[in-house]
């Protein structure tokens, strides 16, 4: 369909942290299918680069930069290398964030400052960098990545991811609504249970990594449809999102969940 022929995606964490496919590296590989010239960043540059390589053995076009996204030289760096390379964005996508177990008692303040930098601020960095860009283009779509812990209790002591990703949301609200005049809109995915590199450190964590296909049976067998998610079904809604398809959705979420949300009385596993 090409719906993003000869746009600009900058997509922020488009490297997946282990093998597998990451929400990122999916998003990154849907855009470039579309038309888009993705520019894929991450603090692995190897990683980075690998999305990069599938994304050109498919006959697309990708290039990659480092950022550390809690080091705000490091963004405004990833800008430079965008602006010389392309003269503008279209697309923001940011997809980075991470967790760390910890219940509000146990959660230390360098871990708790840490999750918000990475989850939180991070995204303020990469979108303040960003609006001035679409202001005078009069256009551009942000897409960020939240979590169904922005919304409700998982089962898993997680305070920090919670409280950051539930900033993600209201975030993404009011920069819609801040600049729904500018031909700027703002959206966030918000994924439920997947099955994705990211959840593999924080459960091998908390479960130990020889439970890991028990944790994953039990996250599965929790949903509504059966099954976790992967990392093209959060593309998919993302690519909606950016897209001229969704010109009149901004400061909206789709919650890409199985269901999971809508359980009454659902207990986590």
């Amino acid at each position: 369909m090409m719906r993003f022929k000869d746009k600009v995606v900058l997509v922020v964490g488009g490297g997946s942290i282990g093998p597998g496919l990451g929400n990122g590296k999916a998003a990154a590989i849907l855009y470039a299918r579309e038309g888009a010239r993705v520019l894929v960043s991450d603090i692995n540059i190897d990683a980075a680069e690998e999305t990069a390589r599938d994304i050109r053995t498919e006959g697309g076009e990708a290039s990659t930069a480092t950022v550390d996204v809690t080091s705000e030289q490091s963004i405004a760096g990833l800008f430079d290398v965008l602006r010389e390379r392309y003269g503008r964005i279209d697309v923001l996508h940011n997809n980075v964030g991470m967790t760390r177990p910890g219940s509000t008692v146990d959660v230390s303040v360098e871990d708790w400052d840490f999750i918000f930098a990475l989850n939180l601020r991070s995204m303020f960095l990469t979108c303040r960098a960003a609006l001035p860009m679409m202001i005078d283009q009069r256009s551009g779509a942000i897409v960020n990545i939240s979590s169904i812990s922005s919304m409700r209790w998982l089962g898993s002591p997680m305070a920090s991811y919670d409280a950051s990703k539930a900033g993600v949301t209201q975030f993404t609200r009011s920069i819609a609504l801040e600049h729904a005049g500018s031909g700027i809109r703002a959206n966030v995915v918000t994924p439920g249970l997947m099955d994705t590199p990211t959840i593999v450190a924080p459960y091998s964590a908390i479960a130990g990594a020889d439970a890991m296909d028990e944790v994953r049976r039990r996250r599965a067998e929790a949903v509504p449809m059966g099954r976790m998610g992967d990392g093209w079904d959060i593309a998919h809604a993302a690519l909606f999102l950016a897209s001229d398809h969704a010109r009149y959705i901004t400061g909206q979420e789709i919650v890409v969940d199985g269901g999971i949300t809508r359980v009454v009385g659902f207990k986590p596993r």
